[in-house]
């Protein structure tokens, strides 16, 4: 077995930005066939968007939209063409948010992460992620046949039957949540119980810091990272170089200012938002609400596609003052009102018993008119009063935020 997947991921960068966007304009006609992208995307000629500038002109869709959409016209708020009867399984996740598993092997895109973990064609797994209602079980469980491995629907919790599915399965690999790992292994470690079949990991859905990477590597489990949502599937996954995540083959990723649609420098921190080319279920620029950022050049894997540093945080700072939400929309206009600027950090504290807001603003040439109109577009943009304070550039942290609440 070669150490990748298949020879997309190794293929040149252009190459590979060439065959996404070649079949976008496709992608985008199956798409406007869905009442919903047709009125979002009316006026668009999908022939025209064959570019990442043309992509980034489309509006993006906000995954915190969802709910809401989903609730006024069920189920999937008008964004789906093919018939329900056309999908594997049809779930549900929080919000409530619908999601339907398309019909062919691999829905979820998860084959090659687990590829990259380690796993091979006829491991057995044990698949320790929910099977009820939600998709997070069948992601992993799709993904791991898809690659000819055998699978243990275990599901979270009940670690007694676990260990007896352990004892007589003898799993090779686990996935799962990192803190159900560590119950697992601390359990059997417990009672006396054998687990040392599992030598490999792919882990998410909650965070991996270094002090327990480092405890589940000491007991002889190579785990890794994925980053993917119910509604895409897998995005990005750690590969043995463990340098950074590499962005999934079939998907198209921007990283874009909080509260816009406009992509950020190359490094900024910013909201991720996802193109996916699955014509039977398509995904528009989805915005995410997570924060990363992108890494330059490829891996030394020898996978060429974009590399993100993960997790960074949540994109949707939103928060209240003086009883008035403030959105990192309103930020992002007050922006483009004064392009001479740099990066913009609302910062929000008390001052006695009163909410107090301080516009921070990178400027290369500070003065007092500038504070002043600075503060008039604050206000005009928020309907609240509140401070200019304007620092020199590139002073403000590439992390992005743009609205930082400290109460």
């Amino acid at each position: 077995m070669t150490e990748h997947y298949d020879a997309l991921e190794t293929r040149a960068p252009a190459d590979r930005e060439t065959a996404l966007f070649a079949r976008l304009p496709d992608v985008l006609r199956k798409a406007m066939e869905a009442p919903a992208y047709a009125g979002r995307l009316k006026g668009v000629d999908p022939a025209s968007v064959t570019t990442r500038a043309a992509l980034a002109r489309l509006p993006v869709l906000r995954k915190s939209e969802l709910p809401a959409l989903h609730k006024a016209t069920p189920p999937f708020g008008g964004f789906v063409a093919a018939p329900l009867g056309s999908f594997g399984r049809l779930f549900t996740s929080p919000g409530p948010i619908f999601e339907p598993e398309p019909a062919h092997p691999d829905p979820w895109r998860g084959a090659r992460a687990l590829y990259a973990a380690g796993f091979r064609p006829g491991d057995v797994v044990l698949n320790t992620f929910s099977y009820h209602l939600t998709p997070g079980g069948f992601i992993f469980d799709a993904s791991a046949r898809a690659l000819g491995c055998a699978v243990i629907p275990a599901g979270p919790g009940n670690t007694e039957q676990q260990f007896e599915l352990i004892e007589a399965y003898r799993p090779v690999g686990y996935s799962g949540t990192p803190d159900f790992l560590k119950i697992l292994l601390d359990a059997a470690a417990a009672g006396g119980r054998d687990v040392s079949s599992i030598k490999r990991a792919l882990v998410s859905g909650a965070a991996f810091p270094k002090s327990l990477q480092d405890e589940v590597k000491a007991r002889s489990v190579d785990a890794y990272q994925a980053f993917g949502t119910a509604d895409l599937g897998m995005i990005a996954f750690e590969t043995p170089t463990r340098d950074g995540m590499v962005v999934n083959e079939d998907l198209i990723m921007e990283i874009v200012r909080p509260g816009t649609g406009d992509p950020v420098a190359p490094g900024d921190v910013g909201e991720i938002v996802v193109t996916s080319l699955d014509p039977h279920h398509p995904w528009i620029r989805l915005a995410l609400g997570d924060l990363t950022a992108a890494l330059p050049g490829v891996s030394p894997c020898g996978r060429t596609n974009m590399r993100i540093k993960g997790w960074m945080g949540r994109a949707d700072q939103t928060t209240k003052v003086k009883g008035m939400f403030v959105r990192p929309e309103q930020i992002a206009e007050i922006g483009k009102r004064h392009p001479e600027l740099g990066r913009l950090r609302l910062v929000v504290t008390r001052s006695g018993e009163a909410d107090l807001m301080t516009l921070k603003a990178e400027a290369a040439s500070p003065d007092d008119a500038l504070q002043n109109e600075l503060a008039a577009t604050l206000r005009a943009v928020t309907k609240l009063g509140g401070n200019v304070e304007l620092v020199a550039a590139a002073s403000l942290p590439n992390d992005g935020k743009v609205i930082a609440d400290e109460r």
